[in-house]
C-alpha cells in the first residue's frame, strides 16, 4: 500500500521541479525578479556583493539544477530517500525566502507588478509537504539500510 500512496507524493515533487525548470534555465521575466529580489536582499543583510549578484545572475540556473538532480533521485528507489532529503532541502530554502525576505509569499511576477496570489509559496509547501513523507516512508532502517 505504502508504494502506491508515494507515487502521487513523487509525482507531485517531479512536477513542480521540472515545470520550473524552463523558467530557470530560459531566464525568464519571474525568474529574474525573484533572484534578483534575493540578491539584493542578500548585500542588504551584509553578504558581498559579490556573492549576492553571483546568485542574483545564476541562481535559477543553480537551484534549477539541483532540482532536476532531486527529481532523477526521488524516481528511483534505491535513491528515492537521498532525492527526497535533496527536495526538502531545496524547497525549505525557497520556503525561507518567500517568508522571511522581500520575496514574500504574494510575490511580483512581472514589470507591471502583477503578483501570483502565492500559488509558488503553496506549490512550495506542496513539496516540503509531499517530500517529508516520501522522506519518511523510505528512510533507511535496519532491514533494509539502503532503502
Amino acid at each position: 500500500m505504502k508504494n502506491y500512496i508515494q507515487w502521487p507524493l513523487i509525482g507531485f515533487i517531479v512536477f513542480v521541479f521540472i515545470q520550473s525548470l524552463f523558467f530557470k534555465f530560459s531566464g525568464s521575466e519571474e525568474t529574474v525578479i525573484i533572484f534578483t529580489t534575493i540578491g539584493t536582499w542578500m548585500q542588504y543583510i551584509g553578504i558581498s556583493s559579490h556573492y549576492a549578484n553571483g546568485f542574483a545572475a545564476h541562481g535559477g540556473y543553480l537551484i534549477g539544477t539541483v532540482e532536476l538532480i532531486a527529481s532523477a533521485l526521488i524516481l528511483v528507489p534505491l535513491t528515492r530517500f537521498l532525492g527526497a532529503l535533496l527536495s526538502l532541502a531545496v524547497i525549505s530554502g525557497a520556503i525561507f525566502f518567500h517568508l522571511f525576505t522581500p520575496l514574500g509569499v504574494n510575490r511580483i511576477i512581472d514589470a507591471a507588478g502583477n503578483t501570483d496570489g502565492g500559488v509558488l509559496f503553496i506549490m512550495a509547501c506542496g513539496v516540503w509537504l509531499c517530500a517529508a513523507a516520501t522522506a519518511f516512508n523510505n528512510r533507511p532502517n535496519k532491514k533494509n539500510p539502503i532503502h
